[in-house]
């Protein structure tokens, strides 16, 4: 297989040559960010995935990253989500900066602070490792004061560009400035005049405050530019060559639209390269994932049922305008299965053609955390491990003893450590019903006909002389059909018996395999007439 090939099968590895080709440069910002408005969910993990992955293609051509992370915590509180404690207190806040609003939780200065650190603790451990940038911080400093006095004296051109996608245009007394009001605190004003030098005068239009004042921009901690400005206005400040989109804001006419033109013809900078991304939903979750609302999964749930390898994995093999779903149902199997499969493929150890090859080898290489294993770790698979832990009442430690010929070293052990907790959580919380049993601990009593007593009895005295050198499932699965066939018994009859005396239940898992896992002592102690 060639190098090349092997380095331009993925979109983030042709997104980074993109970059090179269009400016060769030692060291290149990408951009991504998010307003702390509520807890962080899975939905906003896609842009930091998409910017970090383009950042690794970036490396891997020996390049330099500067990878901020903006937090837009001097947005404004604008809803209470309905999933966080102290409903009234936080309601007190609302249209204040989110940095201002105390922390519910009582652990952080802030409620921005709060979510913040919630979500960097979770990159951490995704492998991530980015710049944050605290927009509060950098506006209350002033570093942007120069650009909020350039972007009122350009506000006519800035208004041009809005105009051309809008029904109607904006009035004449609109300015491109937000104003938090010095006595009440709320966004809830209007600029009213700038003197093309440092004033700006406002006016409060709370119904409760009516406020009237006047700052100056050069000392002033209040003034903030809103969305489509303040975008551009950091393009140009950080100098980002690269930035992901939702593509809420990327529809024609859409922030990214006229940021695109504001960049260049206010701040004397060009647009970054963008990547518009699409959405990510849960099944079985209607709608689009919403801090505000507070309808949502974080990373930590996401990483409760799948190893942070698998997450990753999930985000490089989809193209970034492709939605998708992510499964707490019966398909969390498959998705193992799958990711499995594709790193056996990565080790050439599964067959496949020359670009399917590739392609798995450059995923899985993005979906490790730190290095990549010399050899393929040990790979447990899911739907046995979930037997074995049922088998084992969900205790890990028991069920490791199932695997001690098959962990080999310091990594093996990690993924089995990381995949049976996995595993157990799921079966607690998410896993269908139909799927989950209990392995009986005493033998259950039936009323058995004479040909059933019979064929427990030869069952049994086979499993007792033989269980030792069944070497696979197929093999004690075709001598059941013989025992059956020879005690003239219909099989799914005598397959519900059998799951009723393992497990009190009329089905369950792969009957022989189900067998050969539980082990001779407990199968021999519980299959007695």
């Amino acid at each position: 297989m060639s190098q090349a090939l092997n380095d331009a099968v993925h979109w983030a590895d042709l997104t980074a040559d993109k970059l090179i080709r269009q400016e060769d440069k030692e060291t290149y910002t990408l951009a991504s960010g998010i307003t702390p408005s509520g807890v962080v969910h899975f939905g906003n993990f896609r842009e930091v995935m998409t910017t970090e992955l383009v950042a690794r293609g970036l490396k891997k051509r020996g390049k330099k990253v500067r990878f901020i992370f903006s937090w837009d915590d001097y947005d404004t509180f604008r809803k209470v989500p309905a999933n966080l404690p102290k409903q009234e207190e936080l309601a007190k806040y609302l249209f204040q900066p989110i940095v201002d609003t105390p922390d519910p939780f009582g652990e952080h200065k802030s409620y921005a602070a709060h979510h913040e650190a919630s979500f960097e603790a979770q990159l951490k451990k995704m492998g991530i490792e980015l710049e944050p940038i605290y927009q509060a911080d950098q506006y209350r400093s002033g570093r942007y004061k120069d650009q909020i006095k350039l972007t009122l004296a350009k506000k006519d051109v800035i208004a041009g560009i809005l105009n051309k996608w809008r029904s109607e245009p904006l009035p004449e007394s609109w300015m491109p400035v937000s104003v938090y009001c010095e006595k009440c605190n709320r966004d809830k004003t209007t600029a009213t005049k700038y003197d093309g030098v440092k004033m700006l005068s406002y006016r409060c239009d709370a119904e409760d405050c009516k406020h009237t004042g006047e700052i100056d921009l050069d000392t002033t901690s209040r003034a903030k530019l809103p969305w489509r400005m303040d975008w551009p206005m950091r393009w140009s400040v950080e100098k980002v060559d690269f930035e992901p989109g939702g593509k809420d804001h990327s529809s024609q006419g859409g922030s990214f639209t006229t940021a695109k033109d504001i960049v260049a013809d206010v701040y004397g900078w060009k647009a970054p390269m963008y990547l518009q991304y699409d959405f990510v939903s849960i099944k079985g979750m209607g709608g689009k994932m919403s801090s505000s609302k507070g309808n949502l999964v974080t990373v930590n749930d996401v990483l409760d049922v799948y190893e942070p390898e698998m997450v990753r994995w999930i985000f490089a093999s989809y193209k970034t305008n492709i939605d998708f779903g992510l499964s707490f149902d019966l398909d969390v199997i498959k998705n193992y299965e799958d990711f499995d499969r594709m790193e056996r493929m990565a080790y050439d150890l599964e067959p496949g053609n020359e670009k399917k090859v590739a392609m798995a080898k450059r995923v899985y290489e993005l979906s490790q955390i730190g290095e990549r294993p010399a050899t393929m770790p040990f790979q447990p698979a899911f739907r046995h491990l979930c037997n074995v832990l049922q088998i084992n009442d969900l205790d890990v430690k028991r069920a490791r003893g199932f695997y001690n010929n098959e962990i080999k070293n310091e990594r093996d052990e990690r993924r089995f450590q990381e995949r049976a907790v996995r595993a157990a959580y799921w079966i607690e919380n998410s896993a269908p019903e139909e799927f989950k049993f209990s392995l009986n601990k005493e033998p259950v009593k039936m009323d058995l006909t004479d040909k059933e007593t019979a064929f427990l009895n030869d069952l049994n005295g086979y499993l007792k002389a033989e269980f030792n050198n069944i070497s696979e499932d197929k093999a004690l699965h075709e001598k059941m059909y013989e025992m059956i066939h020879a005690h003239e018994l219909e099989p799914m009859a005598v397959f519900t018996l059998l799951y009723k005396k393992l497990i009190s239940l009329e089905k369950g898992p792969k009957l022989a395999g189900f067998i050969r896992t539980i082990g001779l002592e407990r199968v021999s102690r519980l299959l007695v007439p």
